[in-house]
């Protein structure tokens, strides 16, 4: 491996075309990388490009965007086949003297136009940076990575659309200085009046981000702020201050305003009246002064129109799952929002490639790959498996990048450490830090079957609680309501009924606060297993509410779903109040409903007669058991998901360095939690649903009333 003295063995006869295979697929890579690109030519640029040869141009051989192409003076240019005999063809009475100044003028309003169009050409010519590192200004040349963001950027201006995207970002790469010199490039090329607004996550940030913009107008040439042929002064101001603040600058040639901001300071953050928003770092926004990243954005971005021409840019590094950032992200991804999702892989950054001392050492690398494509196990946690290394080929990493990702790996100690720096794909990106239990991979195969909920509402019954609580049932449709469903009860045929079909999971919460964990009441339909197919989530209610009012909305739910199993984890109950009153609040609901789930009991418990222990009780044993058992349930693709924010939970879990499975600080795994109960007694308690035929009997006095018949 690399870093490391590769053992030389020759290829094995078997996998010789394989290694050969892998060394061809190897130099096509390389080769594709190292394409040319040249910004000031064109040759190897963003978009679709035309070659131009005008042999009187100081640059002959131009590719030229393909839009450019209908420009008149393009077309005339091109059809002239030379700046001299476009000015005969264009000129024809004016003196030979003139024709110099003619020459001159159509190279600059020629240029002109091609900076309007090629936003690379306009880069490397006019827009100046300091490199990363420090050191003199240099113009800006697009990376690799930074022309994929552009390519994605300029797809969206040149159909007219307004720009939405959500950038999820690898280790630093120029992604957000490309996007703030785009802006720039919108402002001073093709609109006036474009205002634009960046807003940072710190204030230092904020203060390199204005910073940068001062550079560039300071460099910027003067002329090119005024129209082709427009009186200036070389000395006017090129960026004057708007009342005395400090972060907000205006460039009177363009009469358009530059704000900075940070989401520390959110009153800095306000949009008002702009039209090109820039969130940075989303991902690591906290709550300030009362305010969510949420409401943040909402205020930086709520004066933007739906129009061409403006743009709404979320960009971040991920930090963890289930936050604005990632919410946005995962909208982005499956197209729910009007916003554009953009993700650039660690190995399509450049500088992330490590060369081999000689072509031998490339050749046995690619061998020790090749065998060791199904090793699952590494010896070390500063390495991965072959098999991942593998997968990271079939990805589209070079051999030169994973022998980086090798030895940059080395300094991590955790997977998840360098795939929050170095993530190969967006679901690898949101891992968490720790000892994760989840497989990120196999949580994703559970997305596709999530949705939003059919009917939102509550249900209720003739009273709160007591015998009435159970009589008269009814679903109310409520747009705050705290129970989602995804399919409504199916009643039983007045001739047979399906046993053992639902089965309701209740996790109980631990307070009252707006920090506190969340009550979870889980509704699963079984049916499927009667013909060896998994069971699916139908049904959840999620919120805060009094134990024992969770009781009885627990009981309603489960009477509601065909008198279905209740399961109520009874640790929370038993830990955080008297044991006498946890046994209260469920024998209270088992004198009304008589279907719930009781503790095995021993031989011995049975013949001293020990009263029956109702509710399922989590303790060290019972929790690794049902959490193993809710691995292989994932892996397996054993169960239908149904709610995000599962996979959410899912995604965060970890086991501590105590060996405690737990979610960490800041999150939860309330509803984790009625799946990994949900499937134990699913799989391993409950019998296998089946048809009772039955004698027909009047109607129970009991009535429910689903939410189909409303």
């Amino acid at each position: 491996m690399a870093g490391e003295k590769v053992k030389q063995q020759r290829p094995s006869p078997v996998c010789c075309d394989a290694i050969a295979t892998i060394l061809d697929e190897n130099d096509r890579r390389n080769e594709e990388i190292n394409t040319k690109f040249n910004p000031v030519t064109g040759e190897g640029s963003v978009g679709d490009r035309v070659l131009v040869e005008i042999p009187d141009f100081p640059i002959t051989r131009q590719w030229l965007p393909k839009e450019m192409m209908s420009v008149p003076l393009v077309k005339k240019l091109v059809k002239a086949g030379s700046i001299e005999q476009f000015v005969k063809d264009e000129f024809q009475d004016v003196e030979v003297v003139q024709d110099t100044v003619l020459h001159e003028k159509v190279i600059r309003q020629f240029t002109r136009l091609r900076c309007r169009y090629d936003f690379p050409f306009w880069a490397a010519t006019l827009a100046h940076i300091k490199p990363k590192g420090g050191g003199e200004v240099i113009l800006f040349r697009i990376s690799r990575p930074q022309r994929k963001l552009l390519a994605a950027l300029e797809q969206m201006r040149l159909a007219g659309k307004p720009i939405r995207l959500v950038l999820l970002k690898a280790r630093q790469w120029g992604g957000s200085t490309l996007i703030q010199i785009y802006m720039a490039w919108l402002q001073l090329m093709h609109k006036p009046g474009l205002n634009s607004l960046i807003v940072a996550h710190v204030k230092d940030t904020a203060i390199i981000i204005k910073n940068m913009f001062e550079r560039l107008i300071k460099l910027y040439p003067i002329e090119m702020l005024h129209r082709l042929g427009e009186a200036y002064n070389e000395n006017e101001e090129k960026l004057e201050g708007v009342g005395g603040s400090t972060n907000i600058k205006r460039i009177p040639q363009r009469d358009c305003l530059i704000k900075v901001g940070s989401a520390e300071r959110p009153d800095s953050a306000r949009g008002d009246d702009y039209n090109l928003v820039h969130c940075s770092e989303v991902g690591v926004w906290k709550t300030t002064d009362g305010k969510t990243p949420e409401e943040i954005v909402q205020s930086a971005c709520s004066g933007v129109l739906n129009r061409p021409y403006t743009m709404i840019v979320y960009e971040s590094t991920a930090k963890g799952s289930g936050n604005f950032f990632h919410k946005e992200w995962l909208a982005a991804k499956r197209g729910e929002s009007m916003f554009t999702a953009l993700f650039v892989p660690w190995y399509e950054i450049p500088w992330d490639s490590e060369p081999f001392e000689n072509e031998q050492a490339r050749m046995e690398f690619a061998q020790w790959l090749y065998d060791n494509r199904m090793q699952e196990a590494s010896d070390s946690d500063r390495r991965e498996p072959g098999a991942y290394l593998w997968k990271l080929w079939n990805y589209g990493a070079t051999l030169e990048g994973l022998n980086w990702y090798i030895i940059e790996r080395s300094k991590h100690s955790s997977h998840a450490s360098m795939a929050s720096e170095c993530p190969s794909n967006d679901i690898e990106a949101f891992t968490f830090s720790g000892r994760k239990v989840f497989d990120d991979e196999q949580v994703e195969k559970l997305r596709p079957s999530c949705r939003p909920p059919k009917l939102i509402g509550e249900i209720y019954g003739a009273w709160d609680s007591g015998p009435g609580a159970l009589e008269h049932l009814q679903f109310n449709k409520e747009q705050n309501g705290r129970l989602w469903i995804w399919q409504d009860v199916e009643p039983d045929d007045e001739d047979e009924k399906i046993l053992d079909r639902y089965l309701v999971v209740v996790d109980v919460c631990k307070g009252m606060t707006a920090k506190a964990d969340y009550s979870v009441i889980a509704v699963f339909d079984r049916i499927w297993m009667m013909d060896g197919q998994p069971p699916s989530v139908v049904a959840q209610w999620y919120g805060h509410i009094e134990m024992d009012r969770l009781a009885w909305k627990a009981a309603q739910i489960a009477e509601y779903y065909n008198h279905a199993l209740l399961v109520i984890e009874s640790n929370t109950l038993e830990t955080n109040n008297t044991r006498s009153e946890a046994e209260y609040i469920l024998n209270l609901v088992r004198d009304v409903y008589d279907n719930l789930y009781a503790r095995k009991q021993s031989q011995d418990d049975v013949k001293e007669k020990v009263p029956v222990k109702y509710g399922y009780h989590t303790n060290v044993l019972t929790k690794g058991e049902i959490i193993t058992n809710l691995k292989a349930v994932v892996r397996e693709q054993l169960y239908v998901e149904r709610d995000e924010r599962c996979l959410t939970e899912y995604m965060v879990y970890i086991q501590n360095e105590k060996g405690v499975y737990e979610a960490p600080s800041g999150y939860h795994d309330d509803i984790l939690m009625t799946r990994a109960i949900g499937m134990k007694i699913c799989y391993f308690e409950m019998e296998r649903p089946r048809i009772r035929k039955l004698d027909y009997t009047p109607a129970a006095s009991r009535q429910v009333i689903s939410a189909a018949t409303i």
